[in-house]
């Protein structure tokens, strides 16, 4: 049987730690492209490494940066991928207020780089593209594929640039390539500075004695929240499909930022009000007020359906900072050292 070899860009990131996991499973060899840093930022996916010497390993690392398109056409050259997955970028949405450009050069041209190396060095595969919700700011819910998108920030104006880049690319030279416009989605493995993270954590931490309150920004916004861990697995769906195309995958559900605040606090028997503060600086210049997906395309044609919802999602994300803290005491001290290549 033949192994088939997919390339995950942002692998060390929550959604490409779970893509990483689903495609190991699957029986893929899996490639990733880590930034290099002096320090370890590959906590993610540290259950999943073996050393590169094992001749049972599948999983491997290599250095690149998505500003520098030779080293990208370098690899894709030299490790043939059969999937390439597309999730790296600067992806918080407040700080791309205070970092346009990079947010303009990671988030969007890193999308031309890779298309051109695929297209330049004539790679059969297939191509995945991490597009967002967040590409439909202003426009009224509910959105599908068919809503135009009206961007209210530097990061949602990228990843438009990068879904109608993907789309051009697919028509000019018939790369099977794909967008999957994925709502927001959340996990343990959450960024600390994303807000389902942010105050499932504080909500763990002011239960444990830890601290007494938590700042944050507009809580009247609404978003339709789902898991992670359900959502790669719709990216896989999409470049097993015959032909290219593009998917809204959501839960179809919406709830406030103070529903889930609320519901966490209640996770662990405290009242939200008594905790959260307001802080100004945690306010978007302009805000995205309402996303709802409808992913009824998504169900009929990949056969995809989420199962957990914004409640469910607070209490297992609580539950897991709770368990760090009774973890954190008795941390191991043998860190373990991913290597790239």
């Amino acid at each position: 049987m033949t192994v088939k070899t997919a390339l995950i860009t942002g692998i060390t990131g929550q959604d490409g730690s779970y893509l990483a996991e689903l495609l190991l499973q699957k029986g893929y060899m899996v490639h990733g492209i880590v930034r290099r840093a002096s320090t370890f930022n590959t906590q993610r996916i540290e259950h999943l490494y073996q050393d590169p010497h094992d001749p049972q390993a599948r999983l491997f690392l290599h250095y690149g940066d998505l500003t520098d398109g030779t080293r990208i056409a370098g690899l894709l050259e030299r490790l043939q991928p059969d999937e390439v997955y597309h999730l790296a970028a600067q992806s918080h949405v407040r700080v791309s207020f205070d970092e346009p450009e990079f947010t303009g050069n990671t988030t969007g041209l890193s999308t031309t780089r890779l298309l051109e190396a695929i297209r330049a060095t004539g790679l059969p595969c297939r191509f995945y593209q991490a597009s967002s919700s967040e590409m439909f700011g202003a426009t009224p819910p509910p959105q599908n594929e068919d809503t135009p998108f009206h961007p209210r920030s530097p990061y949602g104006v990228a990843k438009v640039y990068a879904y109608w880049l993907t789309r051009n690319y697919r028509e000019a030279y018939g790369i099977h390539a794909v967008n999957g416009i994925l709502f927001n989605h959340e996990s343990p493995r959450r960024g600390p500075t994303f807000v389902t993270r942010k105050v499932a954590a504080a909500a763990a931490r002011i239960k444990a004695g830890l601290q007494r309150e938590v700042y944050m920004g507009n809580l009247d916004a609404r978003r339709d929240w789902g898991y992670a861990p359900e959502y790669v697995e719709a990216m896989w769906r999409m470049l097993q499909q015959d032909q290219p195309d593009d998917y809204v995958v959501a839960t179809g559900t919406s709830y406030s930022v103070r529903d889930f605040a609320e519901y966490c606090f209640a996770h662990v028997g405290l009242e939200w009000r008594d905790h959260v503060r307001f802080d100004e600086r945690y306010l978007r210049p302009s805000e995205v007020d309402d996303l709802v997906g409808d992913p009824s395309k998504a169900r009929r044609v990949l056969g995809w359906r989420p199962t957990v919802l914004a409640p469910e999602l607070a209490g297992l994300m609580v539950d897991a900072e709770l368990a760090g803290l009774r973890w954190a005491p008795a941390a191991r001290t043998d860190k373990v050292s991913v290597q790239a290549t």
